[in-house]
């Protein structure tokens, strides 16, 4: 990409782009930020500096990354405060042309802002990537499966999102979000942050869950008593936009192509509008979405990239996080012994969440 880009160095500050630069490692303190506490140079040549202020240096150094790794450069944090100007210059030193750099957050008008083009560089996710993904995949289906064993109806959604957390904790995984809909506020919005509502009937929850810098999506909705005639249509319609999403998430395919084929699944299905009243998902990986697919999206697929699709239609939901690897479809996020919906298509078996009876 620097060579593409005609770059001496790149500044990587945003905490995303630290994790995945790091391997997993974080660069948070205060996360109500996107920009982190250090910052990551590399240079053209491959060299590779932490840029921290003396602080964070010795943690960094101790608990993050090493110093084999990042040469540490370290100044004082009152220097700092001139962040914009005295970064950029402190990076342009350590360049060996000293001139083109650019950074993934913007600092200051002098720097180019190169986000767009830093993001395709982790969109194909290495071996031990896949493997920290499986893994955290594995254990976000685990912790929504045990959480089911823990929650009754006449809780409250706040209740419930409390619960959906600290079963994310015992994983060491973080709730980056946490959504939880009982009854009928699932029909009146497709973004339910929890509240006192309690939940009677029909409960869904989502969540993006976070661990060593990826992120995997799920949603699931749960039953109490029997599942409703007009629910249980409405989900295996979801679940054939998803498969047939996941059918067709081949390299090289692009955003629009995808937005396209989730619209005429729902017209089939016989709920055309509803694609009109919330997005599809896409890619995902070190952000809850890299990119979502939309008429204009020429965004493509990757090999060994994530995607969580997530089709919806008023009431209900389906959502998994799937890893396409060698051109095939794997699902990260399965919950053992939750219902599925199967869906065949073009000879194959796409399985989505179904609806748990408790």
């Amino acid at each position: 990409m620097l060579d593409a880009q005609n770059l001496d160095g790149v500044l990587i500050n945003a905490q995303y782009n630290f994790a995945w630069l790091s391997g997993g490692k974080s660069n948070g303190i205060d996360l109500s930020k996107e920009n982190g506490a250090c910052f990551l140079l590399v240079r053209r040549d491959g060299k590779k500096f932490v840029l921290a202020n003396n602080i964070e240096m010795t943690r960094l150094l101790t608990e993050e990354i090493s110093a084999e790794d990042f040469e540490p450069i370290e100044y004082a944090w009152q220097d700092e405060k001139s962040i914009g100007d005295f970064v950029i210059e402190k990076a342009k030193s350590l360049l060996e042309n000293k001139t083109q750099i650019a950074s993934d957050l913007f600092l200051h008008n002098k720097i180019r802002l190169l986000e767009n083009s830093i993001s395709q560089c982790r969109y194909s996710l290495t071996n031990p990537e896949i493997e920290r993904y499986r893994e955290l995949g594995k254990d976000a289906g685990a912790a929504i499966g045990n959480l089911f064993e823990n929650i009754k109806p006449g809780e409250t959604e706040l209740e419930i999102a409390r619960k959906t957390r600290n079963e994310l904790a015992k994983f060491n995984i973080s709730a980056v979000v946490t959504l939880v809909a009982a009854d009928e506020r699932i029909e009146k919005f497709r973004h339910p942050i929890p509240t006192e509502n309690i939940w009677k009937k029909v409960l869904l929850i989502v969540i993006c869950a976070k661990r060593e810098g990826l992120i995997a999506n799920l949603s699931r909705i749960v039953c109490a008593g029997k599942v409703p005639d007009e629910l249980k249509c409405k989900t295996e319609a979801a679940a054939y936009v998803f498969a047939k999403l996941l059918s067709e998430t081949r390299i090289g395919k692009n955003g629009a192509e995808l937005y396209r084929i989730a619209a005429d699944a729902y017209a089939e299905k016989g709920f055309a509008n509803e694609i009109n009243l919330h997005h599809q998902g896409g890619a995902t990986g070190y952000k809850t979405r890299d990119w979502t697919a939309h008429p204009k999206s020429a965004e493509t697929v990757f090999p060994n990239q994530a995607f969580a699709w997530n089709p919806s239609i008023t009431g209900t939901k389906v959502e998994e996080t799937n890893l396409l690897v060698a051109g095939e479809i794997e699902t990260l996020t399965r919950t053992v012994d939750f219902p599925s919906i199967s869906v065949e298509i073009g000879g194959r078996e796409y399985l989505s969440p179904g609806i748990l009876n408790l």
